[in-house]
């Protein structure tokens, strides 16, 4: 929902950035792969070794500019869909790196325990992570096929807001329970919403088989 509600003010915001870096002849793939290790690297590296809010104030930064390597291909007449592909695959690698870093900060630190969170947290953290996975596939799989399955209640920007806002609160020093729910959210929603996605290319299909039908008895008379 995020993530098509804030693509305008992305675009206002980050439209000056993009025309300098277009200028100082800054490449649309490089700002992807840029990103991508700067968020893989703070979520593998930071959250481990106990910086939950660091890890997550410059993840959080990072991700921000998420729409800047897009608008920098259009305007240098450079997207295509290798950059299509390349920054979608990036984004489940980095996505994939955020919820392991923080799996690995709640069994390495014992997130939790006074609590007796640590081991629900852990599976929640572990339902989340593939729900989000599944939940880009489902979409993008869709596409390939001919449909279109933009639709949910948790897309990639609803995801990373909340896990990082998680994470970061937690680090603060709020309960774990402020983890374990937005981690159990996203473990719920991401996987609703890959049924929403399914149910949708279900029906996309199934109106697709019946409009064929319906020409094939036509062309028959």
């Amino acid at each position: 929902m995020l993530s098509r509600s804030g693509r305008p003010l992305a675009q206002a915001i980050f439209g000056p950035i993009a025309r300098l870096c277009v200028r100082a002849g800054i490449s649309a793939d490089a700002v992807t792969i840029t990103g991508t290790v700067a968020v893989v690297a703070c979520a593998l590296i930071l959250y481990p070794l106990g910086h939950p809010v660091w890890a997550s104030w410059i993840i959080g930064i990072t991700v921000i500019f998420d729409s800047l390597d897009g608008q920098i291909a259009r305007l240098t007449g450079t997207a295509s869909r290798w950059g299509a592909f390349l920054d979608s695959t990036l984004d489940r690698l980095a996505d994939s790196a955020i919820f392991c870093g923080i799996l690995l900060w709640i069994t390495r630190w014992n997130i939790g325990a006074t609590a007796g969170l640590t081991d629900w947290l852990a599976l929640a953290c572990l339902a989340a992570l593939p729900a989000a996975l599944c939940t880009s596939y489902a979409r993008a799989r869709a596409e390939a096929v001919g449909f279109t399955a933009n639709v949910g209640i948790s897309e990639r920007a609803d995801r990373l807001v909340i896990v990082l806002l998680g994470a970061l609160i937690t680090g603060y020093g709020a309960s774990a329970w402020v983890l374990l729910v937005a981690l159990g959210y996203l473990a719920v929603a991401g996987w609703i919403t890959v049924a929403q996605r399914m149910v949708t290319v279900y029906r996309q299909s199934r109106a697709e088989h019946g409009a064929g039908e319906r020409v094939g008895q036509g062309s028959g008379q």
